[in-house]
């Protein structure tokens, strides 16, 4: 069996385990829910009680950041730049894209089987012996959380980063009583359901991250939201300093390790937040970090050297370069041909930010040669295992051979939030640079949500399944491009939005699987040979992850 196929890698039964153990927790309540006081937000302090963390936590030197926007960006570069700069680093992210071990990284390497599962074991055995029915079991985040501060704890690092997992006030982050710095990424609206409807509201709750006596970081905000934090950090009697955009030119011909315009506003609040700590730390010695003229070398060095899966990624499918036909024969697919450009955003504001984004990498006609951009596989081919040709559903195939790009969209999105505000900044904005999608692509998620998903891939043919929220995005998408086509004609060369009628174009579909979309894109590409496919995918960072694990599989 090659390295490709599915069964190649065997799934570790102690693993699966922990992974079936951790998904008990899962829960549908309400997370910071003013209304019930944060869900119980105070049983954390016990949990630490029990887990003996208090000591060792309040030795720890904390960076804490929140936002709504870019916060898991800027808590990477502060990694990468702590760790080029030879401090001995933890990261607590969130959510796991394909392995929740991906939240624990220490030196920036997620943590290892055996040691994720001996802290594991560790701090569920002493929970589940001291819980009660009045103090119960920690829910999924904040068993993960706690997890987190003993993983960082027993290993001893120099310097902690801690990115808020929804909010502030009542994460579970936000039990640490004395963080070095804390950071607040760009301010936007989403978990609305939960944070509030205003921006004030929502920046009330990212506000809660701030400490007497901690000196507080963000970006330019909306007044609405600069307000409130300011008002919140001047009641604590700090101050909130405004950290700049990183000027290009400070990078001294290197380029940012995370792709994107908006990456330089992250890595000015990432540079802000890094000084701090070495300042109050005692570590500034050697480093002279001044913005506005020069970056030490290991800022520069860490800066491009930061990565993240999921956001502003772009991954060639290798399955098209190595699949091979059942005589064992090489097909003749050209390396490249279908490329995902996979970004989680899941706001109006990310969505359109992650449009600008796509359509100037499109532009800029980026090259591959076949080769994986992520350091992880570093930069070899890779086999990807194909999936049953036996479908239980067909699509007919388009002629796309008189093109010589064919964009699509790859969408899925949670249905709390809200098509009609998502899906109009991703169209009007594409169109602006004039593309336009061939065919939308509306698919459910893979992964459960009551369930951390394991090594083993789902079904390529599942069974039934719900599709009526898939549905309702493929029907406001579709409300949206007639809107766009009839308001100008499909012909108004001074409009924006340019659709010719006979171009097989602006269509949708939704698709039962996501095994099932992608098999479709590269039956597309294999008979459009001629043609390169560029699938944007977003809406989710449980479709990115889920896409992710398809392909490099």
């Amino acid at each position: 069996m090659s390295a490709g196929d599915h069964g190649a890698t065997q799934p570790n039964s102690q693993y699966e385990e922990a992974l079936s153990t951790i998904s008990s927790l899962i829960t549908r309540r309400v997370r910071a829910d003013g209304k019930n006081m944060g869900d119980q937000f105070d049983l954390m302090f016990q949990y630490i009680k029990m887990l003996d963390l208090e000591e060792p936590i309040s030795q720890l030197k904390i960076i804490h950041v929140a936002g709504t926007k870019g916060k898991g960006s800027t808590c990477t570069f502060v990694e990468s730049i702590l760790r080029t700069s030879g401090f001995h680093t933890g990261l607590f992210t969130s959510p796991h894209l394909i392995d929740i071990r991906e939240r624990f990284r220490v030196d920036g390497m997620e943590i290892s089987e055996e040691k994720f599962l001996a802290y594991f074991w560790w701090c569920w055995n002493r929970l589940k012996e001291k819980t009660d029915e009045d103090v119960p079991m920690p829910t999924y985040f904040r068993f993960l959380a706690l997890l987190a501060f003993k993983i960082f704890t027993a290993e001893q690092v120099d310097v902690a980063i801690l990115e808020v997992g929804l909010g502030g006030k009542f994460d579970a982050t936000n039990v640490v009583q004395s963080p070095v710095v804390c950071g607040i990424s760009s301010l936007g609206f989403d978990h609305v359901e939960i944070l509030g409807n205003t921006l004030g509201q929502i920046a009330g709750e990212k506000a809660g991250i701030f400490k007497h006596g901690v000196p507080a970081f963000t970006v330019r905000q909306p007044d609405e939201a600069m307000c409130v934090l300011e008002k919140n950090a001047s009641e604590l009697g700090i101050s909130l300093q405004i950290a700049l955009p990183l000027d290009v030119d400070m990078l001294g011909g290197l380029h940012l390790g995370l792709s994107g315009d908006h990456q330089y506003i992250n890595a000015g609040l990432a540079i802000a937040l890094c000084r701090s700590w070495l300042e109050r730390t005692g570590q500034i010695e050697g480093f002279h970090v001044d913005q506005s003229s020069s970056l030490p070398k290991q800022f520069v060095e860490g800066l491009a050297r930061a990565h993240m899966q999921g956001r502003a990624q772009i991954v060639p499918d290798q399955h098209l370069i190595t699949k091979k036909d059942s005589d064992m024969r090489e097909t003749n697919s050209k390396p490249g041909e279908l490329i995902f450009f996979l970004d989680g955003a899941h706001s109006p504001e990310s969505i359109e930010v992650c449009a600008r984004w796509f359509c100037r990498v499109i532009k800029e006609g980026v090259q591959f040669h076949g080769k994986v951009e992520d350091e992880k596989f570093n930069g070899k081919h890779i086999t990807v295992r194909g999936f049953s040709e036996s479908a239980k559903y067909e699509w007919k195939v388009p002629d796309f051979s008189g093109e010589t790009s064919a964009q699509f969209l790859l969408f899925n999105c949670m249905s709390v939030r809200d098509p009609q505000l998502l899906l109009p900044p991703l169209i009007n904005t594409c169109a602006l640079s004039g593309v336009h999608f061939h065919k939308a692509l509306f698919v459910p998620n893979q992964s459960a949500f009551n369930k951390v998903s394991s090594h083993a891939l789902p079904s390529n043919d599942p069974p039934d399944v719900d599709l009526s929220w898939q549905l309702t995005l493929q029907r406001a998408w579709d409300s949206l491009i007639r809107e766009a086509k009839g308001t100008n004609g499909g012909k108004n060369k001074d409009s924006n939005w340019k659709m010719e009628d006979n171009k097989d174009c602006h269509l949708s579909d939704v698709f039962p699987s996501l095994p099932q979309a992608i098999k479709w894109l590269r039956d597309s590409a294999r008979q459009n040979p001629s043609v390169r496919f560029q699938v944007l995918v977003t809406g989710s960072l449980h479709l990115v992850g889920d896409v992710l694990r398809l392909i490099k599989k």
